[in-house]
């Protein structure tokens, strides 16, 4: 009896002495950018902008979240596909982006560069590959060296990140950081959150700001999602103050204020209802109600997998939204379906902004 209580003394040692490696290895490493990071592009963007410009958004799941996946954050069981899905993931998403001859900037979100849960596969490569004709930059929200979790399986090490790809050539890229945080110790392992915008010069003498987010998830308060946005919309209303077109899209994980939720209480799944009110006058939240965008992963996707919309756009009084329509992929490829968005540029609109701040005009 008393080695099998030594045993179990030494497992349990062994034990807190792993927990606590982990904790001081974890806080040592942490990832903490600054609040700017100006992006190296990446490619060279071979189209010139017109007067009509079409987005797209798209959370790719780290190529790791098929129809055919559950996954443990969610109350499911799978850590990490094998390489036979994540390479069908993301070859039908390489495949499906290639398609999308018509996009001028692609929004993306969880694109993995290097990360044992993608099997190191570099998105941002492939991604690169499949359109020559666009340039890229990336920013890093999730920068891991070991993610400790489940016990069982840990995700291990995780490099991604949120990545425009751009038909138009740009001035410059970057990174602004959130400063929503979990508590200690779970900051260490979680993402740190961001949002990049992208320059594109207009021939009008004016510039298209492209944004593109990734909101918090798993916050059950919704406070964390409201300071981000928040701090996301007084600097894109700085730059339409500047006479600029600004144009955001993204993961907000949070659903838009036309949508209704297939369940009651949506922020029992960590989701919540923005409102009008959280962007600036005149500006308006576009979204496609009745294709949902997102599934939950507590089984493979089925039909009673639960879905919902939490990617969508937000843009500025001066552009004219033409089309937003989401694209029903059955979530073969990640729990995450495309949101197209078309608009068309106002000037007219723009030039009173312009003249409005301008502290000579009558």
């Amino acid at each position: 009896m008393k080695r099998f209580f030594r045993i179990i003394l030494l497992i349990a040692l062994a034990f807190g002495l792993y927990v606590v490696g982990v904790l001081v290895y974890g806080t040592l490493t942490d990832y903490s950018p600054p609040d700017l990071i100006r992006l190296e592009a990446n490619g060279k963007a071979q189209s010139t902008p017109a007067d009509t410009l079409t987005f797209m958004t798209w959370n790719i799941g780290f190529s790791g979240l098929g129809e055919e996946t559950d996954f443990f954050y969610d109350g499911g069981s799978t850590v990490i596909q094998t390489p036979e899905l994540v390479q069908k993931n993301l070859q039908g998403i390489t495949d499906f982006m290639a398609s999308q001859s018509d996009v001028d900037v692609f929004f993306l979100q969880e694109v993995d560069s290097l990360a044992r849960r993608s099997h190191y596969a570099n998105h941002l490569d492939t991604f690169a590959t499949a359109l020559p004709e666009a340039e890229w930059a990336f920013g890093v929200n999730y920068r891991v060296n070991f993610v400790p979790v489940p016990l069982y399986n840990p995700m291990g090490k995780v490099v991604s990140g949120i990545a425009n790809y751009s038909r138009l050539p740009s001035k410059d890229y970057e990174r602004h950081a959130y400063h929503s945080q979990f508590d200690w110790p779970t900051r260490i392992f979680f993402l740190d959150r961001c949002f990049l915008s992208q320059r594109i010069p207009l021939d009008n003498g004016k510039e298209l700001v492209a944004i593109n987010t990734h909101c918090s998830a798993y916050d059950t308060a919704g406070t964390m999602v409201a300071d981000e946005i928040r701090l996301l919309t007084e600097f894109a209303q700085g730059e339409y103050e500047k006479g600029n077109y600004v144009v955001i899209g993204g993961d907000w994980n949070q659903c838009p204020p036309n949508y209704t939720p297939k369940n009651p209480d949506p922020a029992a799944y960590g989701e919540f209802i923005l409102r009008d009110d959280q962007l600036p006058a005149g500006w308006r939240w576009v979204a496609d109600p009745n294709t949902p965008t997102n599934r939950k992963l507590s089984t493979p996707y089925g039909p009673e997998s639960y879905t919902s919309v939490i990617d969508h756009f937000a843009v500025s009084p001066n552009l004219e939204v033409l089309e937003v329509q989401g694209v029903n992929l059955d979530f073969r490829f990640s729990d995450h379906q495309p949101v197209k968005l078309r608009v068309a540029l106002t000037p007219e609109v723009s030039d009173t902004v312009l003249k409005s701040n301008d502290s000579d005009a009558p």
